[in-house]
């Protein structure tokens, strides 16, 4: 049995108010790169970049983040953008769930190999089931789950959701 956690106008309520907080540490800049985690995390991300483009006149550069999800660190982390894109910039790693924390620390790490302006994390759920220490900065909404419980966001056209099983 599910249950829905966030509407879709939930979810477009979330999307800009994680926007505008973006937009308010990152006011003075010339340049954001919304870094998405294939997934859902990568269309949280354009969600999120939409909104961005329309409230502020720095150039937001959408970049997604791959990886191989159950097993990062033999995978290994790849950008869209190369390197030089994003040194010494300001970066927000997007995810649509922070569960464990495996795939948010390893995308931080990725680009802590990299001189940055600023590092920050956005996620639309916290599940606060986390196994290494990193937390994320912007976050929807905060469910304390069981382990046995799933997460799924939806991503649909005019029909986002959220859904706790």
């Amino acid at each position: 049995m599910q249950h829905k956690i966030l509407s879709h106008e939930q979810i477009q309520h979330t999307v800009r108010r994680i926007a505008y907080q973006i937009f308010e540490a990152n006011v003075e800049e010339k340049e954001i790169v919304i870094a998405g985690i294939e997934g859902g995390g990568l269309h949280f991300a354009k969600k999120i970049q939409q909104v961005l483009q329309d409230i502020t006149k720095a150039n937001v550069v959408l970049c997604k983040v791959s990886m191989t999800k159950s097993n990062p660190l033999e995978s290994g982390v790849k950008t869209s953008i190369a390197e030089k894109d994003y040194t010494n910039k300001s970066i927000v790693l997007v995810d649509d769930v922070l569960n464990s924390g495996t795939t948010l620390i390893y995308g931080v790490h990725h680009f802590l190999k990299t001189p940055l302006k600023q590092l920050k994390t956005a996620v639309l759920v916290n599940r606060n089931h986390k196994k290494y220490p990193v937390k994320a900065d912007y976050k929807g909404i905060s469910l304390s789950t069981s382990l046995q419980e799933h997460i799924e966001v939806v991503f649909k056209a005019k029909n986002d959701s959220v859904h706790l099983a």
